[in-house]
């Protein structure tokens, strides 16, 4: 990590962590300008995909000062990876963020060879991507998060104890429908952008029709771009459609979920669906 990507990023530190199961992991912690733990202690935001996401997001952390839309204060923990593996993100993230047993459905599996014939990838590179989909570990990356990264961000940080929340977009977004699912009593907010429920058979389903009377107390805010419902790309027509779907039936048994329609594309949609989870779950 050089020097001047450090200073890019305004009161952000950056560590490097492996997880008990042997994985790297680049963590970026940016923090409310002038933030004194001492004085008032601020409940933690993680945001996923951090190779992609920390120059997208962690700069919004100055809404906390916009007059016009106060937001509550949060410290933004931005995850990825780190060393040889960052190279790799973009097929990692498969292997944490998708949870386990999550079906591949032909229309993705249509989406990387789509790529492939394009050019924009090689096939050696796309049967990778495809192979962390064969073993996905959604739940070990949930545990890691909880039990390993988030003690120490507690302790070198001095965060509020509640008040914290997940925010995931794609894949990422697919892994916060899947930990507000399960419960996760760490969460308070979940924001879910454009979540990966490809396929009518996903494990969301299955949860949702295991899913006892209880429900999930955490507040839970779901985004889908109006160019992936309206686009001709039949992977992402699926996802909106199932986030449609998975929207009713929550709404329908009462949860606390909330939700819009973003006017952008899949690929340019995260900041938007950020700030809309910020708007919706963590206003003043």
């Amino acid at each position: 990590m050089s020097t001047m990507w450090h200073g890019c990023l305004a009161d952000t530190d950056y560590f490097e962590l492996r997880s008990s199961g042997g994985h790297d992991y680049g963590v970026w912690v940016t923090t409310p300008p002038g933030y004194d733990p001492a004085t008032a202690q601020a409940p933690v935001v993680y945001v996923l995909d951090g190779n992609w996401a920390v120059g997208l997001t962690a700069p919004l952390i100055v809404t906390q000062h916009d007059p016009m839309q106060k937001i509550k204060p949060y410290i933004q923990v931005s995850v990825g990876y780190a060393g040889q593996e960052a190279e790799h993100w973009a097929r990692l993230r498969n292997r944490d963020l998708v949870p386990p047993g999550e079906p591949v459905a032909q229309e993705f599996l249509d989406a990387v060879e789509m790529g492939v014939q394009a050019g924009v990838t090689t096939r050696e590179q796309a049967d990778a991507y495809i192979a962390e989909l064969r073993n996905t570990q959604g739940d070990a990356f949930l545990s890691f998060l909880t039990s390993e990264l988030h003690p120490r961000i507690e302790r070198d940080y001095g965060t509020a104890t509640s008040g914290h929340g997940l925010f995931g977009y794609s894949y990422g977004g697919l892994f916060s429908l899947y930990a507000w699912l399960t419960s996760t009593a760490l969460f308070e907010s979940v924001g879910a952008g454009s979540p990966g429920v490809v396929g009518e058979d996903s494990q969301v389903f299955a949860q949702l029709d295991t899913m006892s009377d209880s429900l999930p107390e955490a507040k839970l805010h779901l985004t889908i771009n109006d160019r992936e419902l309206l686009g001709d790309l039949a992977v992402y027509q699926n996802l909106a459609k199932n986030t449609a779907t998975v929207l009713h039936r929550l709404t329908a048994r009462g949860a606390a979920v909330t939700s819009e329609v973003l006017r952008e594309t899949h690929l340019t949609g995260l900041q938007a669906s950020f700030l809309s989870y910020l708007r919706t779950c963590r206003a003043l």
